[in-house]
């Protein structure tokens, strides 16, 4: 007869999993997916190795889980930032300023989950975190196109090209550290052209040369 734990021996299983996954985290977000080695994940954690493989059959397998919980995450974020009630404008500029605010706040944790170099199991998962932002995008896209406020498009084209251009964007700022005070603003007023809507006018300047109020 096959083993069946029991549910105490089951719950201290899923406690350790836990633990590993909030070590991994943790090492993800400080020093990226190279240092997501088992032993790295097993001594943050304060367990033995061995531990870990059970729960974990290779680093592999460990970091996928881990994507698809972080990213799970952050698909969360933007899609409640989507529900965002206004005008289109400033739905794109909550959708936009949620993705790309949360990424330059935790730099190295964004940048491998954007760039890193990885295993295939990982870049499997890494596929599946873009094409969740790109089906959510295209549903915003398609109910613009609906209702008249966008025109006609392809939206999972469009929202497909805007989540490349955005995380491109991105990539540079996340590796180098580098000033990107005004990068949403202008990842915002890039996707509201990409999508076809106007843009409101420039404040025309004053007289005196100073810019209009």
């Amino acid at each position: 007869m096959a083993y069946r734990r029991t549910p105490a021996a089951q719950a201290r299983l899923d406690a350790q999993r836990a633990s590993v996954l909030a070590a991994a985290t943790a090492l993800l977000s400080e020093h990226g997916y190279a240092a997501c080695s088992v032993a790295a994940v097993a001594q943050r954690a304060g367990i033995a190795t061995g531990s870990v493989y059970r729960c974990f059959p290779n680093k592999a397998e460990l970091v996928a889980e881990l994507f698809r919980e972080v990213v799970g995450r952050e698909v969360a974020a933007v899609r409640a930032a989507a529900a965002f009630d206004g005008d289109l404008p400033a739905q794109v500029a909550s959708v936009i300023g949620t993705f790309a605010g949360r990424a330059l706040r935790a730099p190295r944790l964004a940048f491998a989950l954007l760039a890193e170099p990885v295993d295939p199991e990982v870049d499997a998962e890494r596929l599946v975190f873009r094409l969740a932002f790109r089906d959510l995008i295209a549903g915003l896209i398609a109910e613009g196109v609906a209702a008249g406020r966008l025109p006609p498009q392809d939206p999972q084209l469009t929202a497909a090209a805007l989540v490349g251009a955005v995380g491109e964007a991105l990539v540079g700022p996340l590796a180098d550290g580098g000033p990107a005070e005004q990068l949403v603003p202008a990842l915002s007023g890039f996707a509201l052209r990409a999508l076809g809507h106007p843009m409101p006018p420039a404040a025309p300047d004053r007289p005196d040369g100073g810019a209009g109020r």
